[in-house]
């Protein structure tokens, strides 16, 4: 972010909130056009928004009052019109979301909008696009850690379940990325957007990536969850016995119960009902996820989205089970740090109402040089040649985003 982080408001006027109607894009990938440097991008199937400008930024536990604090006028066709806090999250420690001085976004239903937020009696802001970079013509590309290191972590792992230390644990690795200009991410973003159907394509400042798992969704007291785990490196033209395989594979169906159960379990306390579905095979462009819906009926109202991204994250989806344990393995084993790659990104209203999704199938963007990350859960049978080549179809699509001779 290029702006200082405060907890409440910027300066001592109170904040206030201005929402009008727009025209809406001729296409969603047109509100790129609004992102600007520090911008959060959102284009997920109900809503897409872009963002420009930092009114305010706010740890998660004072995000609800931030939020509360702000002064509202006009009307908003839908939750994340609006003030609203929004960002990833890193995976493991403190981080800030963000209050846009813009927004602009658009409904599935094509209601358009443009909130902006500043001091009370101060003009209001516009948008701020960031500067493109002319296109890069040649990358230098390297994985960390190379196949070889990827075994050796796959079997310490694998050497920790059968000792009965961990059930499960997700072991990332990364790909640098070094162009002979800056990496132009508004590009990435809107190729993003035409090779990745069903997935959430996101942003936050040069963090960029296309996720197929919804963390939770929250719309009133109702809430929905959609965990992934188990999966096959074929997509959309995976064949039926691979589909078919997925489904029926015990070592697949253990990784998958896991996570479900985990969701299930943090959802219950703040609940009145959880409803658990049956798994499923998804295709993506280059994986297929087992994947299954819960949905929960809160026992509070004031229960936000935010609250409820905090409560599950992280899930076994991302870092194993147990949970401690597992977390213990990874800092062990991985020789990065993931940033705010597995961490919570998504937004919350000032009713509480909100995405987040889990940030995967990602990349940090800084100049000339990105960041890719890609992981895999290890259980009782995994083989580190096919969680290899898993990574490799996950990385597949920000490679193809971002390496583009």
């Amino acid at each position: 972010m290029t702006a200082t982080a405060v907890t409440h408001t910027v300066g001592p006027a109170r904040l206030v909130a201005h929402t009008v109607e727009i025209q809406p894009p001729a296409e969603r990938a047109h509100l790129l056009d609004h992102l600007g440097p520090d911008g959060v991008a959102w284009f997920a199937d109900d809503v897409s928004f872009v963002t420009s400008g930092i009114a305010a930024s706010s740890a998660p536990d004072n995000v609800a009052s931030l939020l509360e604090s702000i002064d509202r006028v006009g009307d908003a066709p839908h939750p994340a019109a609006g003030p609203l806090a929004a960002g990833a999250l890193p995976f493991d420690g403190p981080g800030l979301l963000v209050v846009p001085s813009v927004t602009v976004g658009v409904t599935s239903e094509g209601a358009a909008w443009m909130t902006t937020v500043a001091p009370d009696g101060a003009a209001p802001p516009h948008p701020t696009r960031a500067r493109r970079p002319a296109a890069a013509s040649s990358f230098f590309v390297e994985s960390r850690p190379d196949s070889r290191g990827w075994e050796r972590q796959v079997l310490a792992a694998l050497a920790l379940i059968a000792e009965g230390a961990i059930e499960k644990v997700v072991l990332a690795r990364e790909v640098h990325v070094e162009a002979d200009r800056n990496l132009d991410r508004s590009a990435v973003l809107s190729l993003l957007l035409r090779t990745q159907p069903g997935c959430t394509v996101y942003a936050h400042g040069g963090f960029v990536g296309a996720t197929p798992e919804l963390l939770v969704a929250r719309r009133g007291v109702h809430v929905m969850s959609q965990p992934m785990a188990g999966s096959i490196p074929a997509g959309l033209h995976a064949d039926k016995a691979a589909v078919s395989g997925l489904l029926t594979s015990a070592k697949e169906s253990v990784e998958h119960s896991l996570l479900v159960d985990a969701v299930r379990c943090g959802l219950s306390p703040l609940a009145t009902r959880v409803d658990v579905g049956v798994p499923e095979a998804v295709r993506f462009a280059t994986v297929t996820h087992l994947a299954t819906r819960v949905g929960a009926t809160l026992r509070d109202p004031a229960t936000t989205a935010l609250d409820l991204a905090v409560a599950l994250h992280p899930t076994p989806a991302v870092a194993g089970t147990p949970r401690a344990a597992a977390l213990e393995a990874i800092h062990r084993l991985e020789a990065f740090e993931r940033g705010r790659y597995g961490g919570p990104v998504g937004w919350v209203s000032t009713d509480g109402d909100g995405e987040f999704a889990v940030a995967l199938r990602c990349a940090q963007i800084e100049g000339s040089r990105a960041q890719l990350f890609a992981g895999a859960g290890i259980v009782a049978g995994s083989d580190p040649g096919a969680e290899w080549d898993e990574t490799q179809a996950k990385l597949e699509p920000m490679l193809r985003a971002i390496v583009r001779p």
